[in-house]
C-alpha cells in the first residue's frame, strides 16, 4: 500500500477523533486508527466499541491496502510535518514509512485485520437538521455530566426524541446529571417529513464527542438502526451506542406552574454568580439566595476561609424566599443562553427552579434546590 496524501486535508479529522481513539482499553488495536487506501482516496475508520467513525478523504493512492497504526502518533507526526504533501508506504510485518525526501518516520503498526468492525449505512430513515442547531443542543447539554458512581440509564445517556409543533417537526435533547436537567429543542428542515419512531437513549460520552466532529455548516442526517444513532455529515458518519433503559417522564418539572418570575440581565447575573463562587469547594458548595423586598441577596458562606455577600436589585415584590442553589449550575446555564435578558422562574425553597432566555424557549435548565 502507498498514497500521498496533504496534511491540510486530513489534520482536522485527526485532532477529532483523538476523544475516540483515546479511551483507555486492554486491547491496543482500539487505539489505532485503520486507513484503507482505495482506488479514488481514503477511508479512515476510528472506534472505542460504543462510537464509531467513518469518514472519507481525497488522497493519490499509487497502490491499495490498509493499515492500522497508532491514532495519537499519526495526528503528532501529521501536525508537526514540515511540508503539506505526506508520503505513507507499507513495508513488512506492518510497519509503514512516513515521510519525504528529508524527513522519514518508521512507525509500527497493528494487523488492520485485528481492528473492531465498524458499522456502516446506507439505506435507513433519516431525519435531517442544521448542523450548527444540533451542535448548539448537544453542548447545551453536554456539561450535564454524570457521576462515576451513578449507573441509571437515564443519567448515563441523554434522551433524544422528535416531536411535532404547529405542523412542523423538532427536534428534543433532554438531559440530566441528577442535580439538574435542561431541555433544548431546535426545529428539522422543512423538507423532512420524516420523524424518529421511539425515544432513545444516546450515550453521553459518544454524544459529546460527535459535537467536536460536526463542521457547522450545511445539514446533518440522523437516523436509527437496531441498538444504534447514526449521524451523517458530508463525508463522515458517526455511530454511536444506544442504551438500554427509558427516560422518565420530566414535563412537570420542565413545565413549572405557579412559578414566580424574575428577570435579570444575563452578564450581571453571571458575574454575580461567580464573584460569590469564589469561597465554594466539594464541601461547601452551596449559596444561599434571598429573594425580599425588590431584592436579590447571595451570601455564601466556607468556614475554612471566609464568607461573601452581594445583592441586587430585581423588581421582587412578592412574599420572602430563602433557598440554596450550586452557583455552577446558574453559571454553566448562563453561558449557554444567547440572550441578554434572563429569566428565573422561582416557586419556593423546596421546589426546582428553571432559567431561560427572555424570550428564546428553546432552551431551559432545571435545577434543584439544596439543604440549607
Amino acid at each position: 500500500m502507498k498514497f500521498t496524501l496533504k496534511k491540510s486535508k486530513i489534520l482536522d479529522v485527526l485532532s477529532k477523533i483523538q476523544g475516540i481513539a483515546g479511551k483507555k482499553s486492554s486491547n491496543a488495536i482500539i487505539s489505532c486508527v485503520l486507513i484503507k487506501a482505495l482506488e479514488d482516496g481514503l477511508k479512515i475508520y476510528v472506534t472505542d466499541y460504543e462510537t464509531g467513525f467513518i469518514g472519507f478523504y481525497p488522497a493519490e493512492v499509487e497502490s491499495e491496502g490498509s493499515i492500522a497504526i497508532n491514532a495519537r502518533k499519526l495526528y503528532e507526526i501529521v501536525r508537526d510535518f514540515p511540508t503539506d504533501e505526506i508520503l505513507f508506504h507499507e513495508v513488512e510485518n506492518f510497519w509503514v514509512e512516513i515521510g519525504n525526501y528529508n524527513v522519514q518516520y518508521h512507525l509500527v503498526g497493528m494487523n488492520p485485520a485485528s481492528f473492531p468492525e465498524v458499522p456502516e449505512i446506507e439505506n435507513i430513515p433519516f431525519i435531517e437538521v442544521e448542523s450548527r442547531y444540533f451542535k448548539k443542543m448537544i453542548d447545551k447539554t453536554s456539561m450535564m455530566t454524570a457521576s462515576v458512581e451513578d449507573k441509571r440509564p437515564h443519567v448515563l445517556g441523554v434522551c433524544l426524541e422528535t416531536f411535532q409543533k404547529e405542523e412542523e417537526n423538532w427536534i428534543r435533547i433532554i438531559s440530566t446529571d441528577g442535580n439538574r436537567l435542561a431541555k433544548v429543542d431546535y426545529p428539522c428542515i422543512n423538507e423532512s417529513a420524516l420523524i424518529l419512531d421511539r425515544k432513545v437513549l444516546v450515550q453521553k460520552k459518544g454524544f459529546n464527542e460527535l459535537s467536536k466532529i460536526i463542521v457547522p455548516q450545511g445539514k446533518l442526517s440522523i437516523g436509527i438502526l437496531d441498538n444504534k444513532l447514526f449521524i451523517k455529515q458530508q463525508q463522515e458518519t458517526v455511530s454511536i451506542q444506544l442504551l438500554n433503559g427509558t427516560f422518565p417522564d420530566v414535563s412537570d418539572i420542565l413545565f413549572i406552574k405557579e412559578a414566580r418570575q424574575i428577570i435579570l440581565n444575563k452578564l450581571l447575573f453571571m458575574m454575580m454568580l461567580k464573584r460569590m463562587s469564589i469561597f465554594s469547594n466539594e464541601d461547601y458548595k452551596g449559596v444561599i439566595f434571598n429573594f425580599n423586598d425588590d431584592k436579590m441577596i447571595i451570601t455564601s458562606t466556607n468556614p475554612e476561609l471566609g464568607e461573601s455577600k452581594e445583592e441586587m436589585f430585581i423588581g421582587y415584590p412578592d412574599s420572602p424566599i430563602e433557598v440554596a442553589f450550586n452557583p455552577r449550575y446558574f453559571v454553566e446555564s448562563l453561558s449557554v443562553i444567547e440572550e441578554e435578558q434572563v429569566v428565573i422562574n422561582i416557586v419556593d425553597d423546596q421546589t426546582p427552579c428553571s432559567i431561560e432566555g427572555e424570550k428564546d424557549k428553546s432552551y431551559i435548565c432545571v435545577i434543584m434546590p439544596m439543604k440549607i
